[in-house]
């Protein structure tokens, strides 16, 4: 299958999942993660109409960032959705409109630091740690409110929702589960974070099915990745 209908092929199971769950494919944004990909598969999705892009390292997407704002005018989006370095912190607020793996206290204060100044807030997500071990990334949902109230504190930081990834154990309803009640919960404390970061290139039509309004789908579009 070429570029278009990988593209056309996930748009269509997007289109399909969210009427099985009886929710408007139109409030399901769809993030195409370019990682591993050379910047031309930017400018051909961009091209096919897409405008959201996700990437995880900020080696590999600041210079792709810059080079596709050099080249092109038209509006496009950068998602940071890799475990960040606060050490990389000024550099990925400067492409990216949202970073979606907000999993620490250190990363927090050296966010609200950078974005002291920032005439629009930047949006972020609360990224789960859905696992029993502390060593992986993101907040247990049990310290997810008192987060989030930290987070809150900073003028900087907009906090629009919660983002997860399921486990490899395939116990793909319970984890979707588990992101959906931490969604519902943190609305309690923040009524406007109702975004749901969640589902990838194995999983998006379950993700849909629990609540999901961002995918970040990746190798189902664009294919095998060129290490």
């Amino acid at each position: 299958m070429s570029l278009a209908e990988r593209l056309a092929d996930a748009q269509q199971r997007i289109s399909a999942a969210a009427a099985s769950a009886n929710r408007e494919p139109g409030a399901i944004q769809l993030i195409v993660v370019t990682k591993n990909h050379p910047t031309q598969l930017v400018f051909d999705l961009l091209d096919l109409g897409v405008r959201d892009f996700g990437e995880n390292r900020d080696q590999e997407a600041s210079p792709k960032a810059v080079e596709v704002r050099s080249v092109t005018k038209i509006e496009h989006r950068w998602h940071f959705i890799g475990q960040l370095q606060s050490n990389k912190v000024k550099s990925v607020i400067s492409y990216a409109s949202s970073i979606h793996s907000l999993d620490r206290q250190s990363l927090l204060d050296a966010l609200g630091k950078a974005t002291t100044e920032r005439e629009q807030p930047l949006d972020v997500f609360i990224q789960l740690n859905l696992t029993d071990d502390p060593g992986r990334g993101g907040i247990q949902p049990v310290d997810l409110l008192p987060f989030a109230e930290s987070v809150l504190a900073h003028p900087g930081l907009r906090l629009v929702g919660v983002m997860g990834v399921a486990s490899l154990d395939n116990e793909l309803e319970r984890d979707f589960s588990a992101i959906q009640k931490a969604s519902e919960s943190i609305r309690t404390v923040a009524p406007d974070a109702q975004l749901i970061s969640a589902g990838m290139s194995e999983d998006f039509e379950t993700a849909i099915a629990y609540g999901a309004t961002h995918l970040r789908i990746g190798s189902a579009i664009t294919g095998k990745r060129q290490y």
